[in-house]
């Protein structure tokens, strides 16, 4: 999926001014892609869904490690 046209990018409300910020797209069945806020033009991270909404709930329930 090499069209970064189809991804429409949503920031967090939390996310402060400072553009220290990763901007996540919901909107491709299946797929959810990641950027960097401060690039727009830069790389994109794309997960499949489900991959993605284990990893958000694993660090919602603090089951990552530390580095």
């Amino acid at each position: 999926m090499s069209n970064r046209a189809v991804f429409d990018f949503r920031k967090s409300s939390y996310s402060g001014s400072q553009g220290e910020c990763v901007e996540v797209a919901l909107n491709v069945p299946a797929r959810t892609a990641v950027r960097d806020s401060k690039d727009s033009a830069g790389p994109l991270l794309v997960f499949r869904s489900d991959a993605w909404s284990a990893f958000v709930a694993d660090v919602k329930a603090g089951d990552l490690p530390a580095r």
